[in-house]
């Protein structure tokens, strides 16, 4: 019988209907596929049983995570996503409407958002009303400049995630986290984060798949944001270590992690 790193049987997994996946670090690194990643993914749609991604990775639209999966031989739909990106919409929408709106982000995040009937301001319009940091691939100082500006304003004050690092092939490179600490020094502030680990994006994805809580198991590679959404939300928790989080990490933790695999091939082969 299929086991996890630590001798836990592997078929509680394997029964849940509902698989909430990471994408950075859990099913790809940059531009490569995890092996095991496709063949899970195929399994899961072939049993009658269901995946969404849900990732803090808010550089891209969900138009862009459908083409970047499809070129990695992974046919998706936006009804497969629950981004930071989105969660970010529904909480401008919800608690600040029709508010002028300053993202530090990539072109893709301020997208996301003006489809979703927000107003994004062109530079640091004097009438800005919420500044949103996003994981912006696309930063210069001047948005820095234009942040630290804003922020002497008694503005309201997100971000999409509290990520302080992306893995990547080579390693990791500086998240939103990050660049929230980054601009801290320079404000003295701290926005409300969004994303994972608040339970949000978890409550709208088994909302949307109509499966409860104990048929639902979140699988993600980090800590503090992928397993901790886990346990706000009350759903079983995977760690992969084919991203951030490491075996020695999680043995000095207090809140453990349901199961812990080498990667997402270890799944895979669990439901052959």
């Amino acid at each position: 019988m299929a086991q996890d790193i630590f001798g836990k049987s592997l078929q509680p997994v394997v029964a849940k209907r509902l698989y909430l996946l990471d994408l950075d670090g859990t099913i790809y690194l940059d531009n490569r596929l995890i092996p095991g990643a496709k063949e899970f993914l195929d399994w899961v749609h072939s049993s009658g049983r269901r995946a969404i991604f849900i990732t803090n990775n808010s550089s891209k639209s969900v138009t862009d995570y459908i083409k970047k999966m499809a070129k990695l031989g992974i046919n998706t739909t936006s009804d497969d996503y629950f981004t930071s990106s989105m969660a970010m919409a529904i909480y401008l929408n919800k608690h600040h409407s029709k508010k002028k709106v300053y993202v530090m982000g990539t072109s893709s995040l301020k997208r996301e958002l003006a489809s979703n009937h927000i107003e994004i301001a062109h530079g640091s319009d004097h009438d800005v009303d919420v500044v949103v940091l996003g994981y912006d691939t696309e930063l210069t100082y001047q948005k820095l400049i234009d942040v630290s500006r804003l922020l002497k304003k008694d503005l309201v004050y997100l971000a999409t995630n509290p990520d302080f690092v992306c893995p990547v092939a080579f390693g990791f490179v500086p998240d939103c986290g990050a660049m929230a600490e980054l601009l801290r020094h320079s404000t003295g502030k701290m926005p409300i984060f969004i994303g994972k680990p608040d339970p949000l994006i978890l409550d709208l994805a088994m909302e949307k798949a109509n499966i409860p809580t104990d048929e639902t198991i979140v699988i993600g590679d980090r800590l503090y944001t992928d397993i901790q959404s886990g346990h706000n939300a009350n759903v079983a928790t995977l760690c992969v270590l084919s991203g951030e989080a490491t075996l020695q990490e999680i043995q000095t933790m207090k809140q453990k992690p349901d199961y812990v695999i080498s990667s997402i091939k270890d799944l895979w082969q669990a439901t052959q």
